[in-house]
Parts: C-alpha cells; structure tokens; sequence
C-alpha cells in the first residue's frame, strides 16, 4: 500500500523519505527500549540497588531524550513530504489535464476531476503528515518489546511473537472488505458531486420547468446512493475491526495470565511481573491504534491509484517541431472518426479549403459539422486519413503552433469567471489597450462595457452568467477578433439571438472572416449563399459539393434544405382565426 503512494512523491522530496523512515525507526526503537528497561528498574528498585536503578534510569531517560528528538524530526519531515506532495501532485494533474484529449472529458468529468485534486490528493498526502509514523510506530513498537523480552523473559516473548501473524491475517482480511468498500464509496462521490455542479449550473432550465427542488432525479438519486454507499463503508470497517479488536484483548489477557502463573509458580519476581504487565499493555496499544490507521492508509492508497490512473492517461501526441505552415489552407483525406460509442461520426471525408476562402458545412443535425471543426484543430486524433493545415499534418505541428492558426468560435460560449477584458484578452494576452478597444468595437462589446458599473474590470461570473446569451457571444467574437488567427473555425450560434445581438454578432462575424480561411457550420442563408464552397453532409459523409447555384441547380438534399429553411424564415405569428401565413 505506501509504496503506490511512495510513487507519487515529487523528486525534490524524495532525498528527505530515507531520513523520514529512519527518523520514524529510531522513535520507535527508542520507545520501545523504554518499555522495556522498566522491568530491570523495578527489579532493582524493589531489592534496593539504588545505584543500578539510576543505571536504569539514566537509559529510560536517554530514551525519551531520542524519543522526543526523532519524534519532532520526523513530524517536520512528514509535514515537508506531503505539503510538497499536495502542491506538486495538484500541479501534475492540472497540468495533465491540460494535455488530455477532449474525448477523455465527459459529463462526469467535473466531479472527477474536483474529487481527485482536493480529496484523493489530500488522502495521499495525508500518509507522511500524519499516518506513516503511528502505523510504522504501532507496528514497530510492538515489534522492538517482543524482540526485547527475549532477553529478559523469553517465555512472555514468544507468547507474543506467535499471536502477531493471526493478528496480521485478521487486519488483512479486515482491509480487503474495506478496500472494496471505499472504491465503491468514492465513486458514488464522484456521481454526486458531478450532479451537485450540473444541478448549480442548470439553474435557469430547473426553475424555468419547475424542477429546481422536487423534479431533478439526478441530483436525488445520486445523493441517495452516496448515502447508501457511506453506510455500506461504515459496515464494511466494522467487522476486520471488532474482531482485531477482540483478538488484541485476547491477547493481553493470555499475556497476562502466563505473567501471573509465572509469577505464582515462582519462577517470576513481583517486581518482574508488575513490569511484564505494563510492558504487555504497551505492546498491545500500538496494535488497535496500527489497526485503526491501517483503514485510512488503505484509502490514501486507494486514492494513489486513482491519481495514478488518471496521470497515466495518454496525453494528445505532441510534437516539437518548429514546423509552420505555408499557408492557410485545410485538407481533409479520407477522414474517419468516433467517439467511445464506436458509431463513425465522421466516414471517409474529403475535401479541400483553400486559404482565404469560405467552406459552409450544412446539413441536418447530428451529420457531423461541428466534429468537422473541433478535427480541424485537433480536439482528438482521427482514427483514419490525414488532415493537413498549411500543408503538413497538423500532428506534426506544435500545439502552440497549430492553435497559433485558428480563432474558435462555437455556439457554446464559456466565459471564465473573470472580468471581462481577462476574458477577451485569452485571445491575447499580450494585446495592448488599444488592440482591445478595437476589437471590442468591431464586437460591440464597448456596449456592454459601457452600461456595467465596473466597466471592464466587471466579473462576468462562472460561465459569464452576469450576461446575456447574445452578450457572451460578442465577447467571444471579440476574443477571436483580438487573436487575429489566419483560419476562422465558426460555428454560428445567432438563430437564438435577439435583433440588437444578432446586428453586433454578424458584424463582428463579418470582419473577424475577412481575408481568412473558413471553415463555418452554417444556419443563416445569406452565409450559405455567398460561401466559396458548400459541403452537405449526411451521417458523418459528403453527399453533396459545390457553390450555392450549383447545388439548387442539381435539385438534390442541399435544393430541398434551401427551400425549407426558405420557407421557415418567412414565419410569423397571427392572432387567432387567421391563419398562418
């Protein structure tokens, strides 16, 4: 179990761990040579021999003296490993994360990761804190008195040597069922306190459909089965432990018996078996607190696989090539790819977009347009073909060079809970003030910065929640705008939008695409109609090509969606008994 959590300790603390193990050692032997010594003082001091008995004394003090240096080494050591620890492992896994493929995020994600970096770092941590020095202490201890005995009282000695591999065995037994248990326990954290973050976060959707308190099963399911798996936890821990328990009792009251027999056949001085009895007592406390701490070391180990697994998840291959690009055209060969359901949702996909042209992708809702987009910038990794950017495969980019060429703008906009210029500015952060107001007024953005009380420097809250919809747009317009990136990934997000939005998006959207390479899921007509290249796709494939007279001359899918979303465009609402028009 420790060396699954010794594996996690960052380089500069691992020169610290021999001198930590051997702090704990020395703590312990010196403990247990004071039990030990009390036997000979008593003897001594109960025939008289004064000056023996300050002998003893002198080393039950010396003792102490190394009980107590070793005891505050090793604390400052334990505590020095596991802040490290926890600063190091938080930093590994964000920094991981980092690197993951989005394919490894999911709606769970959330939960798992916040579990992991706060509770499974602090339970690994916790081992050198506070845990390693009373579970090696409560094993050791018992270890050295029985070792000790030897040479005082063999007979009381084995009697304890012969019980410590039934008590091991128990405690094994004991710490299986828990082990178990506590996977089962965590997991059902991780559940929950992904729902708990959906639950504050869909907030508006909740209220809006009345289910903000009684109609989200999710949340109560989950919180359900976290109790129910706590309390399996519970009795999962009960039984290795009463029967550890029982048996340590046992077998002080055998230790005890044999002392008194001895003492009572004559073979035992009092003075002797008053000590061997308080030596036993000491050699039994260390076991049940060993006991006790072995449960939470389990978990800590537990929560080391977890950290171990997640770090051990293959990154997106990167490369370190100082490659550029030629240009910034995009070349899509023979793509396939599909996410963990194993359905393809991209199915041999080829195409071309020359730089500084506008490919629109349409076609009917889950055909794969917006997986095209998220490919294109490497999001994950195609499972066949090749995608090139400037000419060369964008896995043998950079990923600083490869994002370096695309501004993003997707329908789901994330705005971090900053303020609304560190917000734009992700864009670039080196941008200068006037870079910003420009793009800001290309996106309308200076509108809303301008009616808010702290003006740029406003919190836009977790997820931007202090604007609107439309706003959280023109703040992502105006972040790509301030990128100013050769190829514009867009995925148009305005038919939700209100009139004032939608005018401040489509300009913006219009001087962000000048010049540049597009490649644009597209919703609105007139972005269709005046696209250099129209790709229609159909479960996951191109089932028709060409420019927008082209494809309404052909008659074909893309004919047929043009004249709906014709159609649809046109209506309006009427009073009753009217009609529609």
């Amino acid at each position: 179990m420790i060396c699954k959590v010794l594996r996690l300790v960052p380089d500069p603390y691992r020169g610290m761990i021999p001198l930590y193990l051997a702090a704990i050692v020395v703590f312990a032997l010196a403990q247990s040579t004071a039990y030990v010594l009390l036997m000979p003082l008593l003897e001594a001091l109960f025939r008289g021999d004064l000056g023996a008995a300050w002998g003893w004394t002198a080393g039950v003090a010396g003792a102490v003296i190394v009980v107590f240096v070793c005891g505050y080494r090793q604390s400052v050591l334990g505590l020095r490993i596991g802040t490290g620890m926890m600063h190091s492992l938080q930093t590994r896994l964000g920094d991981h994360i980092a690197t993951l493929p989005l394919g490894w995020f999911g709606t769970a994600t959330a939960g798992r990761v916040s579990r992991l970096i706060s509770s499974s770092v602090k339970d690994a941590m916790g081992v050198f804190a506070h845990l390693l020095s009373p579970l090696l202490t409560g094993v050791l201890v018992p270890a050295g008195v029985a070792v000790g005995m030897l040479f005082l009282d063999a007979r009381v000695s084995l009697a304890m040597l012969v019980s410590a591999p039934l008590l091991y065995l128990v405690n094994r037994w004991g710490q299986g069922l828990y082990s178990r248990a506590e996977t089962n326990a965590h997991t059902a954290a991780e559940e929950s306190n992904s729902r708990v973050i959906e639950f504050a976060q869909a907030q508006p959707v909740l209220r809006a459909f009345g289910a903000a308190t009684t109609g989200n099963r999710g949340l109560q399911n989950a919180l359900t089965a976290q109790r129910r798996v706590g309390r399996g936890l519970v009795y999962a821990s009960v039984p290795g432990l009463v029967v550890f328990s029982f048996l340590v009792q046992l077998t002080f009251i055998v230790l005890a018996y044999l002392v008194v027999s001895f003492a009572s056949g004559g073979t035992l001085s009092a003075p002797a078996a008053i000590a061997l009895i308080a030596v036993s007592s000491r050699f039994i406390d260390p076991l049940n607190q060993a006991a006790e701490l072995s449960t939470a070391v389990r978990g800590a180990a537990n929560a080391a696989d977890r950290i171990t697994e997640l770090l051990d998840t293959p990154p997106l291959p990167e490369s370190d090539s100082p490659l550029q690009p030629a240009d910034a055209g995009v070349r899509f060969d023979d793509v396939r790819f599909a996410y963990d359901t194993g359905e393809p949702v991209i199915d041999g996909v080829s195409f071309t977009v020359p730089a500084g042209t506008t490919t629109a992708l349409v076609g009917p809702s889950g055909s794969g347009k917006t997986t095209l987009l998220r490919l294109a910038s490497r999001f994950y990794d195609v499972d066949h073909g090749r995608i090139e950017v400037g000419g060369h495969a964008i896995s043998a980019y950079s990923s600083t060079t490869l994002m370096e060429q695309f501004s993003l703008v997707f329908q789901d906009v994330y705005l971090f809970h900053q303020s609304i210029a560190e917000n734009v500015r992700i864009g670039r952060p080196d941008a200068s003030a006037d870079d910003l107001a420009r793009a800001a007024e290309v996106a309308r953005v200076d509108e809303i910065v301008d009616r808010l009380p702290d003006g740029w420097d406003t919190n836009v809250g977790e997820g931007g929640t202090s604007l609107s919809g439309g706003e959280r747009q023109r703040v992502s317009i105006a972040r790509a705008l301030l990128k100013d990136a050769p190829i514009v990934l867009l995925d148009e997000a305005t038919s939700a939008l209100d009139p004032q939005n939608e005018a401040a998006v489509v300009r913006g959207i219009h001087e962000l695409t000048r010049d540049k390479t597009v490649m644009v899921v597209a919703h609105r007509l007139s972005t269709i109609q005046h696209a250099d290249q129209i790709l229609f796709l159909d479960q996951g494939r191109i089932v028709e090509r060409g420019t927008h007279d082209e494809l309404l001359a052909a008659d074909g899918r893309y004919a047929d969606f043009w004249n709906e979303r014709s159609r649809a465009s046109g209506w309006h609402l009427v009073p009753a008994g009217e009609g529609a028009r």
